[in-house]
């Protein structure tokens, strides 16, 4: 059975980061981007990692281009954009597609794992949320309006 600790993907900064080291962890996994109109999501996503963090919960955020050309900049004015403006503690991956020819491996699982809605496995938009388990098993999908305060609930109950 496949599980998140089966990838590894690359941070902000371009080192790896292998899942398997965060098996044990409820993680969010997010496709962000600096332009949208989902932007301000990025609070609730930092209030929710300060609220459940020490708790053995995280936020992992990977910001995309593949909307709207809504996330342009590079790892560095993306990571400058978010601790500016939003004071994100939480990790920044480097930017991925989440769909198409050259998706990420960890978005084609996820999508695979929980289809989005009447089973479509494409992601619609930025600011897609999925909710991982200490085991590394997808849980929960969520779609762009689905603002992160309202995934409080399903968090702690993984906790």
């Amino acid at each position: 059975m496949t599980t998140i600790a089966d990838f590894t993907v690359a941070t902000n900064k371009g080192e790896p980061l292998e899942l398997k080291d965060k098996l044990g962890t409820v993680l969010l996994v997010v496709n962000t981007a600096s332009k949208c109109g989902f932007t301000p999501q990025y609070d609730g996503l930092e209030e929710l990692y300060q609220r459940f963090g020490d708790r053995g919960f995280e936020v992992l955020a990977f910001p995309c281009n593949q909307f709207g050309g809504q996330e342009p900049g590079d790892a560095g004015e993306i990571a400058e954009f978010c601790k500016v403006n939003f004071g994100l503690t939480f990790p920044l991956m480097a930017k991925v597609d989440v769909n198409g020819d050259n998706a990420s491996p960890l978005f084609d699982w996820m999508k695979r794992e929980q289809p989005g809605l009447m089973g479509s496995k494409a992601i619609k938009w930025n600011f897609t949320k999925f909710l991982i388990d200490r085991e590394g098993r997808v849980v929960e999908r969520y779609g762009p309006a689905e603002k992160p305060q309202g995934i409080a609930r399903d968090i702690e109950k993984l906790l």
